[in-house]
């Protein structure tokens, strides 16, 4: 029997990236149903069909995850065409970049509605409806190792992703007796469509900012999104047990270790 055989799944930032691939390495092991959103239809349809062609009814759902309404219309989506969500991966996120100079309130609440607030609200609804059926449920956060501070040019991702582990803790402890797990996977530095966009856009990544990124990792690459999935197939699987409440860092660093980081050097005048 295949690991998610008869199961359904909603994860979010699945058009692309880790999402997708999390979402076709389930389909392969039996996936029986899947909820793919993210805000752009063209590359949600083309999820959908590649998850067709592997025996999985899959439907695209697009949303704004920094939305209320549009986080509810994914649980409204995935109960109204299951009845059941077993699985939910949250891997959507904003990772723009702000320092504490340049971060303003409408950024800093842009960045927690999205990488906080939606998945609470996607896991108290998958909660409901599991305690609803009576069945059990798995809830995977993709967090970040930057959630332990991170670099100073991310300020408020960090703190989203830091927000995101006590509130795994948090989720559960209450789900226990529920049967509704919920860990986090902490990923470091990962080679996704994504990565590539905000490196060209923040930090003058040329055509070679991967061939040069690699060449100082010490496993030689970065993180690749097929290898992350597995990771997180493995958690949201029975597989996993009993394991809740979890922090695990994927990262080519290892927390506690080494030096000391040194302050950032004053490179301009403080506004």
């Amino acid at each position: 029997m295949a690991r998610f055989d008869g199961k359904t799944a909603l994860v979010t930032g699945s058009t692309q990236g880790l999402g997708r691939t999390l979402l076709v390495n389930m389909a392969t092991d039996g996936l029986a149903g899947a909820v793919v959103t993210g805000r752009d239809a063209e590359r949600g349809g083309a999820v959908v069909n590649e998850l067709g062609v592997l025996g999985c009814d899959a439907a695209f759902v697009p949303a704004d995850l920094g939305s209320a309404d549009a986080v509810q219309s994914l649980l409204d989506a995935a109960d109204d065409r299951f009845g059941r969500i077993d699985c939910l991966a949250n891997c959507g996120a904003i990772t723009d970049r702000g320092d504490v100079w340049t971060t303003t309130a409408d950024f800093w609440d842009s960045m927690m509605a999205v990488n906080v607030r939606a998945p609470f609200l996607l896991t108290q609804g998958v909660a409901r409806i599991a305690r609803r059926n009576q069945l059990p449920a798995s809830v995977v956060n993709v967090g970040s190792v930057a959630g332990y501070g991170g670099p100073e040019f991310i300020t408020a991702y960090s703190v989203s992703k830091g927000a995101l582990m006590t509130m795994t803790k948090s989720l559960a402890f209450q789900l226990m007796r529920h049967h509704v797990r919920v860990v986090t996977v902490n990923p470091g530095w990962m080679d996704t469509p994504g990565e590539d966009a905000i490196q060209r856009k923040y930090h003058d990544g040329g055509d070679d900012w991967l061939e040069r990124a690699e060449a100082d990792r010490p496993f030689g690459r970065l993180i690749k999104p097929d290898e992350l999935a597995r990771t997180l197939a493995f958690v949201l699987s029975d597989e996993a047990g009993m394991m809740t409440g979890s922090i695990i860092d994927y990262d080519q660093t290892v927390l506690g270790a080494g030096n000391w980081p040194l302050p950032p050097p004053i490179d301009e005048p403080v506004p």
